[in-house]
């Protein structure tokens, strides 16, 4: 049985899916984004959330503790240098997970797990979307009832040489 035990253990044993989820998070943090099943993202986005959480403070003990999670230099450089500079503001939530489908061999759940602000398409503004110009419906009745309930008094139009005809010019 099973009480109690929230640890995804993938069909693995114990070293196989502690050795899986570091090179995954390694690959994560060299290439900012991969592709695998969704039950690897999320327990992958539980084992390298806290290690990147670490690295926002660079410290010899820091980068002792990141190594032991990742066994790779390289990972743990590009770590300390550029990743934490860019979540150094971000209380948490460093990764995402974009579900794109089926895969056609097994038909297991995909998905894509990236880093957050490294995805150049959602940094960008949101532009406001331009409204319909016709409506069908009640809603256009409306927005065309108040117009034609308040007219509009037109002000009269003075022509300009005529104004100055009527002043007396001061010489």
């Amino acid at each position: 049985m099973r009480h109690g035990c929230k640890v995804n253990h993938l069909s693995r044993t114990h070293a196989h899916r502690v050795a899986m989820l570091s090179n995954m998070a390694t690959s994560l943090i060299m290439h900012k984004r991969i592709e695998t099943t969704v039950a690897k993202a999320k327990a992958l986005r539980v084992y390298v959330e806290p290690i990147i959480n670490r690295a926002k403070e660079d410290s010899t003990h820091n980068r002792r503790i990141v190594f032991s999670y990742l066994h790779s230099k390289e990972a743990v450089n590009e770590l300390f240098r550029e990743v934490s500079q860019k979540v150094a503001n971000r209380p948490g939530g460093y990764t995402r997970i974009l579900k794109t489908g089926i895969r056609h061999g097994d038909n297991s759940e995909m998905a894509i797990i990236e880093l957050v602000d490294y995805n150049e398409n959602m940094l960008k503004e949101p532009k406001a979307k331009k409204a319909k110009a016709t409506r069908r419906g009640r809603a256009k009745k409306a927005e065309t009832a108040p117009a034609a309930e308040a007219p509009v008094a037109e002000a009269p139009v003075v022509d300009a040489p005529a104004a100055e005809a009527e002043a007396p010019k001061a010489e």
